[in-house]
């Protein structure tokens, strides 16, 4: 059974990670340009940082007796991002395919420890991930993901995930594109305050939207990069597509996206709220599969959400 089916037939979510990129530019001090954390993966410094950053989730994973879902640090790892960060295309590309390995490395060594560690290729939009800016069409978002969406896929990630989408366009050329390289894939929409897209769409919208154009093709749907509070009634006033949600990636802090790009400071929030915050999610989502955080979450934000979602009152 491959770690992905594991995964869709687990009876209890798995965990995932926190901010990646706020833990290390924020947390850590790293520099790199464009918030780009796969500008660093060949930084012997950032790797060891990020090899204990994993393994805090990991050992939370194993405590809790689930699985883990193991990004690959490539959030910004698409072509359209080489020139930003100082590569050429292919050297973008050949910093994906060292990511992927990192991350393997990783899962390798907890091999035994966690019962079961799905290696996640990790799709990021090709604007800021907090505004849409331009947005492209299905065909053009295919065009600019495939290369990486491939090129994860030849290094044998078990599955991608588009994370802070913030256009139904996008999602939909990145779903393309995971199905061309025969990958199953996750679709994780970023919310503002009032819960719509940065576009206005509704989340409710965008799923069905995708869904429509796809033919259904997503394993699941996620919501990262916003607060509970900003999405907790969409979910709550939601239909048929709530059932499609299946992972919950969310920030630490209530700031709207603007005042979190002015902030000077990282705002981390009340971890203890913030699990307790999830468990009300949780029973609103019977499809729950992956838990973790964003902007501004670490181990201590994950640890509560653990507690409240992967081991309160469920079966082993």
């Amino acid at each position: 059974m491959s770690h992905f089916t594991e995964l869709m037939q687990a009876k209890r979510p798995y965990l995932t990670d926190g901010g990646l990129e706020t833990w290390l530019f924020f947390q850590q001090g790293f520099e790199a340009p464009e918030f780009a954390a796969i500008a660093l993966i060949e930084d012997e410094k950032a790797r060891t940082a990020l090899r204990r950053y994993f393994d805090g989730f990991l050992e939370l994973a194993e405590d809790a007796g689930t699985g883990f879902v193991l990004d690959t640090a490539t959030w910004r790892g698409s072509p359209v991002w080489a020139s930003a960060i100082g590569q050429s295309e292919e050297g973008q590309i050949d910093l994906n395919r060292k990511a992927v390995a990192f991350a393997r490395e990783i899962r390798d060594a907890w091999a035994g420890r966690v019962p079961s560690v799905v290696l996640n290729g990790v799709i990021g939009p090709a604007g800021d991930g907090y505004a849409p800016g331009k947005v492209p069409t299905s065909d053009e978002a295919l065009a600019i993901h495939r290369k990486q969406v491939a090129t994860l896929g030849r290094g044998g990630v078990d599955m991608i995930s588009a994370i802070t989408m913030t256009n139904i366009g996008e999602a939909i050329g990145i779903a393309r594109a995971a199905q061309e390289a025969g990958l199953p894939v996750a679709i994780s929409f970023t919310v503002e305050t009032d819960g719509r897209l940065p576009t206005g769409d509704l989340l409710g919208e965008a799923i069905e939207a995708v869904d429509a154009a796809t033919g259904g093709y997503p394993a699941y749907y996620m919501v990262n990069c916003a607060h509970p509070d900003h999405f907790r009634d969409a979910i709550a006033g939601g239909e048929g597509w709530v059932n499609r949600i299946g992972g919950l990636r969310a920030n630490a802090s209530r700031m709207s996206h603007e005042e979190l790009d002015n902030a000077e400071e990282l705002d981390d929030g009340n971890p203890v709220e913030f699990g307790a915050l999830h468990a009300e999610l949780a029973s609103m989502l019977p499809n729950l599969r992956v838990v973790g955080g964003c902007c501004g979450t670490d181990h201590r934000h994950v640890g509560c959400v653990s507690r409240e979602v992967c081991t309160t009152g469920l079966d082993a």
